[in-house]
């Protein structure tokens, strides 16, 4: 992202905090590789697990794990490409360790980059709780294209 887009997202972090947000996790590092933009990472998506989100077998159905997983993964990618990108999600593998209930309390997804290249980039994901326990992990693949 070009600087200006770079110290939006920052007022917009201290929008968030201000407003009693808790920031989860960021920062200015450059993925290896990239020469030019501004980069914040890692992206991490946040969520409590609810009795709400529960499928008919008593966890939490697998699509809220998805859901935290793709937003993380597809961000990290997003966060990487230049001013006249964009790119579109063709594949998701997501793979469930253990299940999840109202009673494990927040979880959160950390996305991270594997592969950037001209047309496809390919991201991982983990959906960890505060003590650090994995409950999922995934990859995604994106294709990138001109706006």
């Amino acid at each position: 992202m070009s600087e200006a887009q770079f110290e939006r997202v920052q007022r917009l972090i201290q929008r968030g905090i201000e407003e009693g947000a808790t920031l989860v996790a960021g920062g200015t590092g450059r993925p290896e590789g990239l020469r030019k933009g501004f980069y914040a990472r890692p992206t991490v998506f946040a969520g409590v697990p609810k009795y709400e989100f529960y499928n008919p077998l008593g966890s939490v159905h697998g699509g809220y794990i998805a859901a935290l997983l793709d937003s993380c993964m597809a961000c990290a990618v997003h966060s990487t490409l230049e001013i006249g990108y964009n790119y579109a999600t063709i594949e998701v593998k997501i793979n469930y360790v253990r299940q999840i209930t109202a009673d494990t309390g927040e979880v959160h997804a950390e996305g991270k980059v594997i592969h950037l290249g001209k047309r496809i980039a390919t991201a991982e994901g983990r959906l960890l709780d505060s003590a650090g326990k994995l409950y999922a992990h995934g990859t995604t693949t994106c294709l990138i294209f001109a706006l």
